[in-house]
């Protein structure tokens, strides 16, 4: 995915505030062995960047002033309650080096597995992305978390994914959960009466 990016000399709260108000967004470029750069973006097109998941977990061409790199979007500001992008901060990744990245999780086969077809279960998706490390050349846009086995009482753990070749997971705890299935308590009250009801009907 590309991005157009120009260098900005002027620097400080005035000069970004300025800088918003002609359309343009605020950033800077980091990493590697050249020195941070700063520079502008077109907000509009930033904005709606923002947007598209690709955008956070793939490895964009930068150009600045007509020079491509490769980076990562790291980090970005928006405004509290106005549709503003207020900053975006980019890191530059060389090929031959790991990244660590926070991917999306994509639920796939809820509607075929035994929770949701034979007991009408709720999956929960208890996390939405994992952070995974990898060459940036083997970077995922995301990763599909298949639940066709999923089972009431059962829960899907990061042990449990498929990854892409090249591709582990960065683990923060001990094979994290990611989604659960259960059958939502009305619903198992429900059938508990349901049950009775037909055993003393058959009683009589």
């Amino acid at each position: 995915m590309k991005v157009i990016a120009f260098k900005r000399e002027l620097q400080g709260s005035g000069a970004s505030r300025r800088l918003r108000i002609s359309g343009q967004t605020p950033g800077i470029v980091y990493g590697g062995a050249e020195a941070p750069v700063l520079i502008s973006l077109d907000h509009n097109a930033l904005y709606h960047a923002l947007k598209k998941e690709v955008f956070h977990s793939s490895i964009l061409d930068l150009e600045i002033d007509g020079v491509s790199q490769q980076v990562l979007l790291r980090d970005f500001q928006v405004h509290a309650y106005k549709q503003l992008v207020l900053h975006a901060d980019f890191q530059r990744v060389d090929s031959k080096q790991a990244i660590h990245v926070k991917v999306a999780l994509h639920f796939i086969n809820a509607d075929v597995s035994p929770a949701v077809k034979l007991h009408g279960a709720t999956i929960s998706h208890v996390a939405n992305e994992i952070e995974v490390s990898c060459l940036p050349g083997q970077l995922p846009e995301f990763i599909n978390v298949d639940l066709s086995n999923i089972d009431v009482g059962h829960s899907l753990h990061v042990g449990d994914l498929v990854l892409p070749a090249g591709v582990t997971v960065v683990a923060h705890g001990d094979n994290l959960t990611i989604a659960t299935a259960s059958v939502p308590a009305g619903q198992v009250s429900a059938e508990a009466e349901a049950e009775a009801a037909a055993a003393e009907a058959d009683k009589k």
